[in-house]
Order: C-alpha cells, then structure tokens, then sequence
C-alpha cells in the first residue's frame, strides 16, 4: 500500500510540474475571463461526472469566494450541470447528449465564457454544446484531459493534462480552475482599489 501511495503522489506531482508549459494560456484565460465580467458576461461550466462536480466546485469559489479574508461582491458563474429536473427531463424529453446544450441556448449571452471539464475530450454533451457556443460566437475555454480529444479543436483556449489516469486529470483541472479564479479575483479586487 505504502508503495502505491507513493506512486500516486509521484504521478501526481509529475503531471503538476508538467502545467508550467501552460503558463501564457494561464495568463490569457484569466484575462480573458475578467475581461468578460467586467463587460457584464458570466461563466457557465459543464463537465459530466467528476468533472461536473469540479464545474459546481469552481463555480461556487466565483459566486461565494475563494479566500477566507477576501470579501468582494458575488462574480455571476453558473453551472450547466446542478439542476437535477432540469437534467432528468431533457434526458428524458430530448438526449442525454442535450443536457447542456439545452440549458446553455437558454442562459447565454454575448460577453459569457463557456468553460468545459472533460477527461476525455470526446463527451457527446461537451461537444454538442461547444459546437453551439461557436455559432453563437462565446468564447471557450476546455479542461481537458488524454490527448484533448474532439473537443481540442472546438476550444478558443485550452488546457490539456498529458495523462489518462482520470484521478490525476481531473487534480490538475482544479489546481488550473483554483488558480485562474484566483488571478481573476486578484484582477477584481486591483481594479476596485
């Protein structure tokens, strides 16, 4: 056990350390995120499974706060992912492929960001709602894992974790999401001052 929990902590480690080849992305995305709060927009994410509760997670630290001193005004995020009646019935009514498409026609606006959490790249639902992200010109920004699959060409900005261990994809998802927030927020807050 002792060995397998070292293994873990070193493949961990080493897919962290590989994200430093992201660094301008890092730069450009919270840029661009703030950019689009500032000119009235909101985030919406989405992502299935793990990947949805790391959307809820993200969105939660940008309507409640990140840090436990920093108090600031609410920033608009909102997950495609939570509403449970919302999803049952599309899956229902229409495709499980539509649960985020459906509800992504009805909240977006110009100036929103629509980010994606995805392992794989190749979810039905995240494709079918970056397709329609692009006809309606949002800009997009993907988490995602393996090789970034179908969804790696759908993206304006992405971030692809070189592995295809789901545990260490998605760590580094919320690593990346926690510290692009983080820089907006500190965005915010220089603005304010």
């Amino acid at each position: 056990m002792k060995n397998d929990f070292l293994k873990d902590i070193n493949e961990h480690n080493k897919v962290i350390k590989k994200l430093t080849d992201n660094s301008r992305n890092v730069e450009l995305i919270a840029s661009l995120i703030f950019k689009k709060l500032k000119k009235g927009g909101k985030i919406l994410m989405c992502g299935n499974g793990g990947s949805a509760a790391d959307a809820q997670h993200l969105a939660a630290e940008f309507l409640i706060r990140l840090k436990p001193k920093v108090n600031r005004e609410p920033l608009p995020a909102i997950t495609l992912n939570t509403d449970t009646s919302t999803l049952t019935a599309c899956g229902n009514d229409y495709k499980f492929d539509d649960i985020f498409l459906r509800p992504f026609k009805a909240l977006s606006k110009k100036n929103d960001v629509l980010i994606v959490f995805t392992t794989s790249g190749n979810s039905k639902n995240i494709i079918k709602v970056l397709k329609e992200a692009k006809k309606w010109k949002i800009s997009t920004i993907g988490f995602l894992g393996n090789k970034g699959g179908k969804a790696k060409k759908l993206c304006d900005y992405k971030f692809i974790v070189e592995s295809n261990n789901v545990a260490r994809i998605q760590e580094a998802h919320i690593f990346l999401g926690h510290f692009i927030f983080s820089s907006v927020e500190e965005m915010i807050l220089k603005k304010k001052n």
